[in-house]
């Protein structure tokens, strides 16, 4: 059977599904090393600035061919739906920051502007801002974020000022809230990708730049984490593409980490393994629904890291490194990117990066586009957002090395459970059409994923659909308790609770 026919074929998976499975080697889970520690709030998610203020984001499919943007209304953050979804992914952090906030100008007190200003683009009033933090607040997931560099926060010399940021800081604390890390702005490396940027921007300038930034930050608020560069593709997308035309010039992540070592409190950096058919003619190549479970797609995400790495090794040695934005594909994400065929990739990355140290992964985005963990137009949590609930409540913060598999389709990855206490916690990706079978070695509680066909937007655990109930409760997430050995049916994901482990990492 082809890969391609297994992605429609939902009676032949089931088939699958049951047939005999591969032995596992006893993983001793008791055994595992420790590999190290992530951040308790490791999976978070970004809420675009664009989203806050209302304007020209990635258009939905089904438009018209060329059609890259559509004028979408600002994000009704006080929505008990969204809220509640939003808790069952807590603690967090919540990034609003991306391309479009790097020339977004805040209102100043008693302003009501029908326009922007010279040298911006979008108007973010105060009471949007004030419903930033108050979702913040409600959801557990302090705000991180960047500022607007474009021509409007800039004076007669071309120096950026800090009038925007410290307004922004000031209405922040006004509203009972905090900022809990930012970049300087978004994705430096394509300074000129935006609207009203400077023209002509290099390394020098950025380094003069970040310098006023830095110092400012460092005055005004010494709590804030500073994060940076927050560069994207080099070590894959814009490697071997020059930059298309519309972003205007690149700046290497290096040349700017030159201006200004050991000035960062971690080293930011995006990931995006391509681009959707939006940014087609961008000459990237677009993401490819047959590669998904391939290695050579999983892995990117590793290449990347490896890539930023070496820079922090380099300029910011010892600092840890957070991947401050993240998806299937930029420009929204391809139409597979909302269904259960991209789940893999998600937790696979999850998994990828804590062991290589990575401190935060931030998901692109919450509730906008074919990428969102949630649909905008429904609410309805989409495959990736199940699957960061279960992560979120078997795999902890202390990451522990990956038991044997039996099978290169299998991939696995450990960490201590949450409680610690012993135990840990797997979470178990089968890339393949036979089943497998995974050794838990006693008692366990286990949650199994599965979509039939692959690329449905629909996913069953334990072989029910979850779901949000009145109340505001996740349902359909009840464990089920195996002694032993846990089935793993081809082209599947489980998770597993092995309270009584005994690893003495996890005490």
């Amino acid at each position: 059977m082809t890969f391609a026919k297994t992605l429609f074929a939902g009676a032949a998976l089931i088939a699958l599904s049951v047939a005999a499975p591969a032995q596992s080697p006893s993983p001793e889970l008791g055994k595992l090393a420790r590999l190290g520690t992530v951040h308790e709030r490791y999976q978070a998610y970004n809420v675009e600035m664009v989203e806050v203020t209302g304007g020209r984001f990635w258009a939905p499919y089904g438009g018209p061919a060329d059609e890259r943007y559509r004028q979408r209304p600002p994000i009704d953050l006080s929505d008990p739906r969204l809220i509640a979804l939003a808790r069952g992914l807590g603690p967090s952090l919540m990034r609003v920051s991306g391309t479009w906030a790097n020339n977004t100008y805040l209102e100043a007190p008693g302003e009501r502007l029908s326009a922007p200003p010279p040298g911006f683009v979008q108007v973010l009033t105060r009471a949007q801002w004030q419903n930033v933090v108050a979702f913040s607040k409600a959801v557990d997931a302090p705000i991180v974020t960047s500022f607007a560099v474009s021509n409007g926060t800039r004076d007669a010399t071309g120096a950026w000022t800090t009038v925007q940021a410290q307004r922004l800081l000031e209405l922040t604390r006004e509203s009972g809230g905090t900022l809990y890390a930012a970049e300087f702005f978004n994705e430096p490396n394509v300074p000129t990708a935006a609207p009203e940027a400077p023209r002509q921007y290099d390394a020098a300038n950025y380094g003069s730049d970040f310098r006023i930034f830095r110092d400012w930050a460092r005055k005004n608020v010494p709590e804030m984490l500073i994060l940076g560069p927050g560069g994207v593709g080099e070590a894959g997308l814009l490697k071997d593409v020059p930059v298309a035309n519309e972003f205007g010039t690149h700046v290497s992540t290096e040349s700017m980490m030159q201006q200004n070592p050991n000035s960062v409190d971690a080293v930011s950096y995006h990931f995006y393994g391509s681009v959707s058919q939006r940014c087609l003619g961008l000459g990237i190549g677009t993401a490819q629904k047959a590669d998904a479970l391939t290695a050579r797609w999983l892995d990117l995400t590793s290449r990347d890291y490896d890539y930023y790495a070496a820079l922090r090794d380099k300029y910011e040695p010892g600092k840890p490194v957070w991947n401050t934005e993240t998806a299937q594909a930029a420009c929204g994400g391809s139409p597979w990117a909302a269904t259960f065929l991209d789940t893999f990739r998600y937790l696979n990355q999850n998994g990828a990066l804590a062991q290589k140290g990575v401190q935060v992964v931030m998901h692109n985005t919450l509730a906008a586009s074919d990428y969102a963990l949630i649909d905008q137009d429904t609410l309805q949590p989409r495959p990736n957002y199940w699957a960061a609930v279960l992560w979120q409540r078997t795999m902890g913060a202390t990451v522990l090395a990956a038991p044997r598999s039996p099978s290169p389709a299998l991939r696995i990855y450990a960490h201590c459970l949450p409680q610690k206490q012993g135990g840990v916690g797997l979470v178990a990706l089968n890339t393949g059409e036979a089943a497998q079978q995974l050794n838990l070695e006693g008692k366990a509680t286990t949650w199994t994923m599965t979509g039939q066909p692959l690329d449905t937007r629909e996913v069953l655990i334990n072989g029910n659909k979850p779901g949000l109930a009145a109340n505001g409760e996740l349902t359909g997430l009840a464990g089920t308790p195996v002694n032993g050995r846990l089935a793993i049916p081809g082209h599947a994901i489980a998770f597993a609770a092995v309270p009584g482990a005994n690893n003495p990492a996890c005490r």
